[in-house]
């Protein structure tokens, strides 16, 4: 009888948000926590507490619970009152059962998430 010896080879899981930064090649990982405001018209505001996973000059990824789709608008509060930044949801991505949600800057390059 011959004996092989079984390797097992296990994929590193990649969470939601890494999964979506593959198609964000200007972003990188930080870990920032934020206030996420869905901007909807009306009076009611959803509000959470969320991570910035990804960042770049003109995105950011991060994990939402949030009712938030494709080109909703969000307001992302870091702990500092001059670090707001408005954006547009550009991608979502499910996975796991989380949501990750990418969002792009809507004025222009944004220095504070990624000097953080």
């Amino acid at each position: 009888m011959r004996r092989f010896d079984e390797t097992t080879v296990i994929a590193e899981r990649q969470s939601c948000t890494q999964q979506l930064a593959r198609f964000f090649p200007g972003v990188t990982p930080v870990r920032l926590p934020v206030q996420v405001t869905a901007l909807r018209g009306g009076s009611t505001r959803l509000r959470e507490a969320s991570v910035v996973e990804f960042a770049g000059l003109e995105h950011a990824i991060l994990v939402s619970s949030l009712p938030l789709e494709f080109d909703d608008k969000v307001r992302l509060e870091g702990s500092r009152k001059a670090d707001t930044a408005d954006a547009t949801v550009v991608a979502v991505q499910y996975h796991g059962g989380q949501k990750a949600v990418a969002v792009k800057f809507l004025r222009g390059p944004n220095h504070w998430m990624i000097h953080s």
